[in-house]
């Protein structure tokens, strides 16, 4: 077996492989392995890696599948978790120094179902600090770097997660979304990205940033593996009041995946197309006339309300955020830093000490706007524009059948470059934020690679459907995939895998 030969292969190749008998549970799982130790320490897309767990997992499934058991969708996948997903016996910390050391009591819904569909888990991945970051800075333990050029930002705030993806340390790995925090990372590293209309994934063991707003949401290198983990990790979950009563995703049929004739995309008019790189819309823009060669039809759309979106989530985020945070003081579990001694001095020195300037930056914003005097003036008005958002896109949706833009306005930027400009950092979401605040389902995917003088770099389309059309915007991700005369770019450092 070489060690290319299954990191090449898509998590339902894999699948199938191993029940075909060209490679057992355990030589999937040590390829794997080996590549994380080739390159994380360059890359630091993974927090911690458990081999031993990973390893014993993997030989569970080679004797269960001797013994005639274990055929689920994901049987002996190796995958990847964001470092705010719940794991019993495991640190999950939020790439945060007031986690650090916290032991989950119990599994996320999600996790479970990956586990109960056969997969095997390697570890825990890099994040900004409570997910609040779009470049993988603001981590306490590590940043990850792009592999396409580790000067540059690999996204955020899934940016481990992400580096894990594109690098073929696993097939498939979960981030959460907030306001873009897989989207963008997906654009960056060249890899697909979804974020699932609010609801449809429990988030039942995902540590809360926004309750709104966060979505557990997977990265993949092909659309047919997002679409193969929706469908295990969708469905009913009681023990989240925010997941949708429905039953689980089903793939579209494969007659209907490849029908575009006569699909509307809503390709975004409006006054912030300014701000876009030129490269970005050029790649963005080869793949629209893609579409419409396939049949599809492309209409101008503008949402009036689209410049409002970065300042409505930034009222939005981070009240949830104060609201969310405000458990970690010291008194219940994490870190405690006992300050002069007072009660009121150890939640301070707590909180002071161990949480970052980012997430302090965002706290104090989110307290002063749900404070007596001014929550009306500034939260309630933001809730108002959500809203005013919500009717913009379903207008939208009544004379087109998708949105389509860039993922983000640029392609990845210099590490430190935004590290100082906060405003600067959050315009980096300008595209993806709109979708999050309508609870709308929307999938990024790569639309080339940019040929200039920043090298070549990744840039990503971004669609965005109605509430519960994920397969609408994977069929139109599958249908653009499967015209492709070669595979997925690989990074220039991965040239095993080439």
């Amino acid at each position: 077996m070489s060690l290319a030969a299954p990191l090449g292969l898509s998590a339902r190749a894999l699948r199938e492989a191993i029940l075909a008998g060209s490679f057992s549970v355990l030589e999937v799982t040590e390829a794997h392995l080996a590549q994380i130790a080739k390159h994380n320490s360059e890359l630091q897309a993974f927090q911690r890696v458990d081999a031993e767990s990973a390893l014993a997992r993997a030989r569970e499934l080679d004797a269960a599948l001797a013994r005639g058991e274990g055929n689920g969708p994901l049987f002996g996948v190796p995958v990847a978790l964001k470092a705010n997903m719940c794991v019993q016996g495991m640190e999950t910390n939020c790439g945060s120094r007031i986690l650090e050391g916290y032991i989950a009591p119990y599994t996320a819904s999600f996790v479970q179902k990956l586990l109960d569909a056969g997969a095997v888990l390697l570890g825990v991945t890099e994040m900004d600090e409570f997910a609040m970051g779009s470049s993988g800075e603001n981590s306490a333990f590590g940043c990850p770097r792009n592999p396409w050029d580790t000067q540059l930002t690999a996204g955020g705030s899934s940016s481990g997660a992400a580096v894990a993806v594109a690098t073929r340390m696993v097939p498939i790995a979960l981030g959460s979304d907030t306001g873009g925090s897989v989207r963008q990372p997906a654009a960056f590293c060249g890899i697909y990205g979804l974020k699932p209309t609010y609801g449809r994934i429990s988030r039942y063991g995902l540590v809360a940033f926004g309750s709104s707003l966060d979505q557990v949401s997977p990265f993949a290198h092909t659309a047919g593996d997002l679409e193969l983990v929706l469908e295990v990790l969708s469905g009913l979950d009681e023990r989240d009041s925010t997941s949708l009563p429905l039953p689980a995703f089903e793939p579209e049929r494969p007659a209907e995946a490849q029908r575009l004739v006569g699909l509307k995309v809503g390709v975004l008019k409006h006054e912030l197309n300014a701000d876009v790189a030129p490269e970005v819309l050029v790649q963005c823009q080869a793949q629209l006339e893609r579409l419409e060669a396939m049949g599809a039809e492309l209409m101008e759309i503008e949402l009036p309300h689209l410049s409002y979106a970065i300042p409505t989530y930034y009222v939005v985020a981070t009240a949830e955020a104060s609201s969310n945070l405000g458990r970690y003081d010291g008194s219940l579990f994490g870190k405690r830093i006992e300050g002069d001694g007072s009660l009121t001095g150890m939640f301070e020195a707590t909180r002071n000490g161990a949480f970052g300037d980012e997430v302090k930056r965002r706290i104090l914003l989110g307290t002063y706007v749900l404070s007596a005097g001014y929550a009306e003036a500034w939260y309630g008005k933001a809730q108002r524009v959500r809203t005013l958002l919500r009717r913009d896109y379903a207008a939208a949706f009544e004379a087109v059948d998708v949105l389509a833009s860039p993922t983000a306005p640029t392609t990845a930027f210099r590490l430190g470059a935004k590290k100082e400009d906060a405003l600067a950092m959050y315009l980096s979401d300008l595209f993806t934020v709109p979708a999050s605040l309508a609870g709308l389902p929307a999938l990024s995917l790569p639309a080339g690679l940019t040929s200039n003088d920043t090298g070549c770099l990744p840039v990503g389309l971004q669609l965005v459907g109605p509430a519960l059309s994920e397969g609408r915007l994977l069929r139109l991700a599958r249908a653009l995939e499967s015209s492709q005369t070669s595979a997925l770019p690989i990074p220039p450092l991965c040239t095993e895998i080439r």
